[in-house]
């Protein structure tokens, strides 16, 4: 085992350098965590999501669909990241007046959390989004990315505010 930055950061070795925490010695624990975004968009396109004329499709369940790939796939995007096994995945997506409001639970029973899963569900159902409208609204943003709740492991339940 590397021996740990003087810092304290788990994520660096002795000599400062970025390096993936050996976790097989933490206890598996059920673990969830939940995530928040929003994709702030023009009228123009919130009406297309609304009625059904996005031209390229359902908007929404191709973003749903990545969201869930997107937890899946995030060792794979986030160097640092273990892969684990995630055993759900919820995202929902809510049209407002002003865009589309997205939230993603992920859960596991693990060693580590799965914040960066929820976080990177959020983003990938974001992408997916504003690639399908695209065409109708090419300023559209990706906001308010946020870790808002986990549960499990080591320091238990953390809520955002609380």
């Amino acid at each position: 085992m590397t021996a740990p930055h003087e810092s304290g950061f788990t994520h660096l070795d002795a000599s400062g350098t970025a390096r993936m925490v050996d976790v097989s010695a933490k206890d598996v624990t059920a673990r969830t965590a939940t995530a928040t975004g929003r994709v702030l968009l023009s009228a123009t396109a919130v009406a297309a999501l609304r009625g059904g004329g996005v031209p390229k499709g359902d908007a929404l369940a191709v973003a749903r669909l990545a969201g869930i790939q997107g937890a899946k796939r995030t060792p794979d995007l986030v160097p640092l990241c273990h892969p684990i096994a995630v055993h759900g995945v919820d995202v929902d997506l809510s049209v407002a007046d002003d865009g589309v409001d997205i939230a993603a639970t992920v859960r596991t029973a693990d060693r580590t959390g799965v914040e960066m899963e929820a976080l990177t569900s959020v983003m990938t159902a974001a992408l997916g989004l504003v690639d399908m409208v695209k065409a109708i609204d090419p300023e559209a943003v990706v906001t308010e990315v946020r870790v808002e709740e986990k549960t499990g492991g080591k320091t238990g339940h953390w809520r955002r505010g609380a």
